[in-house]
């Protein structure tokens, strides 16, 4: 069987290492990154991803290396082509991908094509185990993890121009662009109706919600579902709870928003014997009627969590010995 061979990099400078060492200092987070993460893991498991598997063919970059500008274009909330640009522009990028001082960056398109292998023969399987092996590294080397996990939903948009496709089905019968996207609310706003007054309306978005949970201290997201944007906060909580457990994380609390306020979320986390600092909506507290009194034993016990990413979790709450069922 023919061996596999990558695409040679970082051979192309004569000043790179004097470069490097000033532009990329210790302490660095790229170099703290680096230190944490041994990347050369990746290889083998994302390198099944591609059609030559790296022995037949043009030699491709090592996965890892695109795994890296993945990473670097989520750190920095990039597109593949900024990333691209960023990278080319960047001194400690280019050390972190292995790249001279005078070598182009990987093509936009290579980032784009890698995310598609990802997405067509991983899956989310894939890229939630990327995701625990770079936990458990991180905890090897001795990365503090708190005991405070925050759950929360992004949205992301779908690359789909609305108004077209809504015309493409409807008059052409075609099938969707993007068939996995769903429509979602992200929230409301005030804006003035025909008679001038102010009312809320919701803002909706054509796309996906990545669910994740973060440990607070560690600032590390450790589980993550992704799901069309129509699908519930809460009963995402199930599957991020079972990975974060699957990894033996130090954990006590679980704090999320209101759209996390589901019975049986406050009941896995009291079997679990952990805390629920989920924050309830106001009809668990404010019904006429007996079943209210375990809520408003559990709201009394507000506390106001510690500021993580230069944020403050505010509004969420400890649990009490007994979690209500009803």
């Amino acid at each position: 069987m023919p061996k596999r061979r990558f695409k040679e990099l970082g051979t192309g400078t004569f000043f790179g290492d004097l470069l490097y060492e000033r532009a990329v200092p210790q302490g660095h987070f790229l170099r703290e990154l680096e230190r944490v993460v041994d990347w050369t893991v990746f290889t083998e498991q994302l390198v099944a991803l591609y059609q030559g598997k790296g022995r037949v063919g043009r030699p491709p970059y090592n996965p890892a290396v695109i795994l890296k500008m993945l990473v670097v274009s989520y750190l920095y909330n990039m597109s593949e082509r900024a990333t691209e640009v960023y990278v080319n522009d960047s001194l400690s990028a280019k050390w972190f991908l292995g790249l001279a001082a005078d070598e182009p960056a990987p093509d936009h398109s290579t980032l784009t094509a890698f995310k598609g292998r990802i997405i067509k023969r991983g899956g989310e399987r894939c890229l939630q185990e990327l995701l625990e092996e770079i936990i458990r590294q991180a905890m090897e080397a001795k990365v503090a993890f708190g005991t405070i996990q925050v759950v929360d939903s992004t949205h992301t948009l779908a690359d789909v121009n609305t108004a077209k496709e809504k015309r493409r089905q409807e008059k052409e019968g075609k099938e969707p662009r993007d068939g996995g996207a769903a429509w979602g609310v992200k929230g409301t706003k005030k804006v003035k109706d025909k008679s001038g007054n102010e009312v809320q309306v919701k803002v909706s978005f054509y796309g996906y919600k990545a669910h994740t949970s973060l440990n607070a201290e560690a600032e590390m997201i450790t589980s993550l579902v992704v799901t069309p944007g129509n699908q519930n906060d809460g009963k995402q909580f199930p599957a991020l709870l079972e990975r974060d457990q699957r990894l033996g994380l130090p954990v006590e609390i679980y704090a999320g928003d209101r759209g996390y306020d589901d019975t049986d979320n406050h009941y896995r986390l009291e079997i679990a014997r952990l805390q629920s600092s989920l924050k309830l909506n106001k009809k668990r507290t404010e019904k006429k009627d007996k079943n209210k009194e375990p809520w408003v034993k559990l709201l009394a016990s507000k506390v106001v969590l510690p500021r993580f990413g230069g944020h403050r979790v505010k509004g969420c709450w400890h649990g009490v010995p007994h979690t209500p069922r009803g």
